[in-house]
C-alpha cells in the first residue's frame, strides 16, 4: 500500500471549516473547535508527583524537567491533535507507603481535573488509583469518575508479583463493572526482570511490551473479560508482543473459564474484544500485526507524549502503508468519539 501524505491524514481527521497551515508541516488551526485527533496515551505530571518521583527514581525524570499543560498543548497543536486523555505514567504514585500513595493519587486527579477546566476541550484523564490498597482504590475510583467526571481509570499491568487476572483485583473489577467503565492499562517492568539489559538496552524497550503481553494474556486465560464483560479495557502500545504470540496463545484455549452458556471462548475471541492503542508502535509491523487481530474500530491514537510527540505518531501511521485515509480518521479520532462517546 502507498504511503498516505500527512495532509490527507490530517484533512481525514479534520472536521469541515477546521482550516489547515500550508506546507511541509501541517497542523491544524483550530484543534479545539472539534477537529483534530483524540490522544489516548498522553502523560502528566503534578509537581507534587514530580518532586515525589524525583527524590525516589531521579533517572527516570528527566523528561519532564521543565513540562507544563502548555508544553503538551503545543505539541498537540503541532500535530495536529484536538484532545489528549492524560494519565499518569512509570515510575506511578506506589513508592511503599500506601498513605502517601493516596495523596499521590488524589493531587494527580485534581491536578488532571484542573487541566480539563483550565483548558476547556483540550484534555480528560483516566483517575490514578491507589494500588496496591484496595479499599482506598475503590474510594479514589468514587472520587474520580462520580466527583471528578474522569474518562476513565489508569492500572499498570503488574504490581509486584501479582497482574490483573488475580483475584486480588476482582473487587476493583467488580466496581468497573458495575460502572461499565474505560480501563487504561499502562506497562511497568516486571518484579521478575527490571534491570536485566540495562544500560545498553532500557526497560521500556523490551520489558514494557512483555509485560503488557503478559498482563492481555493473564487477564483473559484468568476468565476475567469474560466474567466482567462491561469493562472496556484500552492496552498500551498494541499490545505489546501479544499478536506475535497469538499461535501459542490460541493453544491454550482449552484451559479458559468457559462462557456462561458453556460455550468455549478462544484467545482471539477475547482478545479482539478490547482496544490497543498506537503509542510507540506507529510501523508497518506492529501496526499489520495488531490490526489482523482486532477490528479496525478498536485501534485508538495514542503517542506516550512526552516520549514521542503527536506529529511522530501521526506521521509514522500515515508513511507505514498500512492504512488508507478513512481508516487513518477513524483511528484518529473516529473511534475514541465512539468509545468514550464524546469528542
Amino acid at each position: 500500500m502507498r504511503k498516505i501524505d500527512r495532509r490527507i491524514f490530517l484533512g481525514g481527521l479534520a472536521a469541515a471549516g477546521a482550516g489547515m497551515v500550508a506546507g511541509s508541516n501541517v497542523v491544524l488551526a483550530q484543534p479545539a473547535s472539534g477537529a483534530g485527533s483524540i490522544d489516548v496515551h498522553h502523560h502528566f505530571a503534578s509537581p507534587y508527583w514530580m518532586r515525589t518521583a524525583d527524590g525516589i527514581s531521579p533517572s527516570t525524570m528527566g523528561i519532564w524537567h521543565p513540562w507544563t499543560p502548555q508544553k503538551s498543548i503545543a505539541v498537540m497543536d503541532e500535530g495536529g491533535c484536538q484532545k489528549a486523555i492524560v494519565s499518569v505514567t512509570t515510575p506511578g504514585i506506589s513508592f511503599g507507603d500506601n498513605a502517601q500513595t493516596a495523596r499521590l493519587a488524589r493531587d494527580s486527579n485534581d491536578y488532571a481535573a484542573k487541566m480539563r477546566s483550565d483548558y476547556p476541550g483540550r484534555f480528560g484523564f483516566f483517575t490514578a488509583l491507589p494500588l496496591p490498597d484496595i479499599d482506598a482504590t475503590l474510594k479514589e475510583i468514587a472520587y474520580g469518575l462520580d466527583t471528578l467526571k474522569a474518562d476513565g481509570v489508569g492500572m499498570f499491568t503488574s504490581y509486584g508479583k501479582y497482574y490483573l487476572g488475580d483475584p486480588i483485583f476482582d473487587p476493583i473489577f467488580d466496581e468497573l463493572n458495575r460502572r461499565k467503565a474505560i480501563l487504561f492499562v499502562h506497562p511497568t517492568s516486571a518484579q521478575c526482570c527490571a534491570g536485566l539489559l540495562q544500560p545498553q538496552i532500557t526497560d521500556a524497550d523490551i520489558e514494557y511490551g512483555t509485560d503488557t503481553t503478559r498482563a492481555i494474556a493473564h487477564l483473559i486465560m484468568s476468565g476475567k473479560t469474560i466474567a466482567y464483560p462491561n469493562v472496556r479495557i484500552i492496552w498500551s502500545h498494541a499490545g505489546g508482543t501479544m499478536p506475535y504470540l497469538q499461535w501459542r496463545f490460541m493453544r491454550e484455549t482449552r484451559n479458559m473459564p468457559k462462557y456462561p452458556d458453556g460455550r468455549q471462548p478462544t484467545f482471539e475471541d477475547e482478545a479482539r474484544k478490547m482496544w490497543y492503542d498506537t503509542a510507540q508502535a506507529a510501523v508497518a509491523a506492529p501496526m499489520s500485526a495488531i490490526t489482523k487481530m482486532i477490528p479496525m474500530s478498536n485501534l485508538l491514537f495514542g503517542t506516550d507524549y512526552p516520549y514521542n510527540t503527536v506529529k511522530d505518531i501521526r506521521d509514522g501511521l500515515a508513511n507505514c502503508g498500512v492504512f488508507n485515509a478513512d481508516q487513518l480518521a477513524q483511528i484518529g479520532r473516529g473511534n475514541a468519539v465512539a468509545l468514550f462517546g464524546h469528542g
